[in-house]
C-alpha cells in the first residue's frame, strides 16, 4: 500500500488486515510506556487546512507512539494566509524531508493531488464531502471490538448524509466486511443520487431501530450547507434524533456510534451519549492503534507485519531487530 485515500483502496482484505495489526498496537497502547521504536527515523507531517480535534492528535500521538517525528502545518499561521497554493506548500514541505502526509482539506479530492504531485505516502485525514478512511477503520475496529463481528450485523447511519464523508467513508467499510447498511435521514439530507451506493433507504427512524445492532448518529454539518435542508434543528432532533426513548428501543446489545463533536441535544440526547453502549470515546480510544497501524503499513517493514511488536521495557534477549527496530522474522 502506498498511500490510503479512499476505503476503496483497501478492500475487505486490505480492511482485516490493518484491524488484524491494530490488535498489536492495541496491547502497546496500554502498555506503561506506550511506545514502540518502528518507524524511528521517519518523519510523519500533518497538513491540515480544516479544524480537527480527534483526528490530528490522534494521528500526532499514534506517529509519536511509534517513535516517528512529527510535524504540523497551521493554515492560520502558515503562508497559506499569503496566497501559498497546496502545491507550493507540499513542494516546502517534502524539501524539508518527510516520510508521509496526512492530509486534511475541505476540498474533495485534494489528497489525491498531493498524492500525484509528491513523492511522501499520503493519508486522507477527511476531504470534503469526499472520504475520511481512517474514522471508518477505527469504526470498524470499534464494532468488532463490541460485537465481534460485522458480518450480518444491521446498521443504520442516520443525519446529515449528504454531507458526510464518514457515512461514505463507513458504507464502503462496513458492506465490504458483510454488514447490512440503511441510510436513515429526511430526503433533503440524503446524496442526490445513491446510485452503486449498497444500502437500503428509509425516512422513519423509529421503524429502523429495532432490527438495529449498531445506530450510527451523524452531527448536522452547518458549516457545509448552502441552505436550508430542514425546517429547524429542534424539528430534525424531533424526527431523527436519538432521545432516550429511542434509545431504549435498542436491543440491549446494540451500539449507538458517534464520530465526533456531538451536538447534544440535537443528534443525540445529553443522557444517552453517556450510556454504556455508547461508544463515542471507545471510538476515540481505538483511532490512536488503528492509525498506528496504518503508519506502519504505509512506513514500516513488511517483513515484520504479523510479528509480536517489541516491548523495550521487557526485552528479550533472543529476539533479533532490524533496521526499524521491529521483531526479526
Amino acid at each position: 500500500m502506498r498511500h490510503l485515500l479512499s476505503i476503496a483502496d483497501l478492500g475487505a482484505d486490505g480492511i482485516e488486515e490493518i484491524l488484524r495489526l491494530t490488535d498489536s498496537f492495541v496491547e502497546v497502547s496500554a502498555r506503561n510506556i506506550p511506545k514502540v521504536p518502528v518507524l524511528r527515523g521517519k518523519t510523519v507531517v500533518s497538513l491540515f487546512y480544516e479544524d480537527s480535534t480527534r483526528t490530528r492528535l490522534s494521528f500526532e500521538a499514534a506517529a509519536k507512539r511509534l517513535s516517528a517525528d512529527t510535524m504540523t502545518f497551521s493554515v492560520g499561521t502558515s503562508s497559506v494566509k499569503k496566497g501559498e497554493s497546496v502545491r507550493d506548500t507540499l513542494q516546502t514541505i517534502e524539501a524539508m524531508g518527510v516520510d508521509a502526509i496526512v492530509v486534511r482539506h475541505g476540498s474533495a479530492g485534494v489528497p489525491v493531488q498531493v498524492a500525484r504531485w509528491g513523492t511522501s505516502a499520503v493519508i486522507n485525514a477527511g476531504d470534503g464531502w469526499h472520504e475520511h478512511p481512517t474514522q471508518a477503520l477505527l469504526d470498524c475496529y470499534t464494532i468488532r471490538q463490541r460485537l465481534g463481528s460485522l458480518a450480518g450485523r444491521s446498521i443504520a447511519i442516520v443525519g446529515d448524509i449528504k454531507h458526510s464523508r464518514v457515512a461514505r467513508s463507513d458504507v464502503l467499510a462496513f458492506t465490504a466486511l458483510g454488514a447490512e447498511v440503511t441510510l436513515v435521514a429526511p430526503p433533503t439530507l440524503l446524496p442526490p443520487s445513491l446510485d452503486g451506493w449498497p444500502v437500503k433507504v428509509s425516512h422513519d427512524l423509529d421503524a429502523v431501530l429495532p432490527t438495529t445492532d449498531v445506530a450510527y448518529l451523524l452531527r448536522m454539518q452547518q458549516e457545509r450547507m448552502t441552505e436550508a435542508l430542514v425546517p429547524s434543528l429542534r424539528e430534525y432532533s424531533t424526527c431523527y434524533g436519538m432521545t432516550s426513548a429511542r434509545a431504549d428501543r435498542l436491543a440491549d446489545t446494540s451500539l449507538i456510534m458517534h464520530p465526533g463533536p456531538m451536538n447534544r441535544g440535537v443528534e443525540i440526547a445529553a443522557e444517552v451519549a453517556d450510556r454504556p453502549n455508547a461508544t463515542v470515546v471507545d471510538q476515540v480510544r481505538n483511532g490512536v492503534p488503528v492509525r498506528m497501524a496504518v503508519l506502519f503499513l504505509l512506513l514500516g517493514s513488511g517483513s515484520t507485519l504479523y510479528d509480536p511488536v517489541p516491548d523495550p521495557a521487557t526485552p528479550d534477549d533472543e529476539t533479533e531487530h532490524d533496521e526499524h527496530g521491529s521483531a526479526g522474522a
